[in-house]
């Protein structure tokens, strides 16, 4: 599929806010497909359709995740991570990509996988990273992503985990799963 084909798909799917992170998320993928060869053409179509799902209604992502037997745990925890598993059926039924390494990273791109490929990391880290992000460690994990994916991923992955320890907000096992993956890597 064509990148403005693609962006035309998903432009329809999201609000303007949203959008215009997808494209700091594709751009920041580009760049770091090119660093690490990695294939760019793969790490920008699910750099554009990481988000398809975000701004489904609540109801309609848990619908899918019982009628299609995703983990049911997911229901167990915070709705923003149902678009991204959501998000790769829908890419697949809806917009008829079939690759399936481009959907692995659309999957896991909220909470990582253990044994995750480099275009998943770099899908991860262009989200978590892109230019109009901005929180305590942004710039770490930026410099971190210029230099070493796996020491990226594993920064990202802490400092979300503390984050949502602060809050109070229970952590979905496969980002633990993750974390520990790395970190004994």
């Amino acid at each position: 599929m064509e990148r403005e084909q693609a962006l035309a798909l998903v432009k329809k799917q999201l609000k303007e806010e949203r959008y215009i992170h997808t494209l700091g998320v594709v751009d920041t993928a580009i760049k770091l497909a090119g660093r690490y060869q990695v294939n760019r053409d793969q790490a920008e179509l699910a750099a554009i359709f990481h988000d398809y799902a975000k701004n489904r209604p609540k109801e309609e992502m848990r619908a899918i995740i019982i009628k299609e037997q995703m983990p049911e745990t997911l229901l167990q925890f915070h709705h923003e991570l149902w678009h991204a598993p959501v998000g790769a059926y829908l890419v697949k039924t809806e917009a008829g990509i079939k690759d399936e390494a481009v959907l692995d990273a659309i999957r896991s791109h909220t909470t990582g996988r253990p044994g995750m490929t480099d275009l998943e990391k770099i899908v991860f880290l262009a989200d978590y990273i892109e230019p109009g992000r901005s929180f305590p460690g942004v710039e770490e994990a930026r410099k971190l992503a210029e230099e070493n994916l796996d020491r990226a991923v594993l920064f990202a992955l802490k400092n979300t985990i503390q984050f949502l320890m602060n809050k109070r907000q229970p952590i979905y096992p496969d980002t633990f799963h993750t974390y520990n993956y790395f970190l004994l890597k």
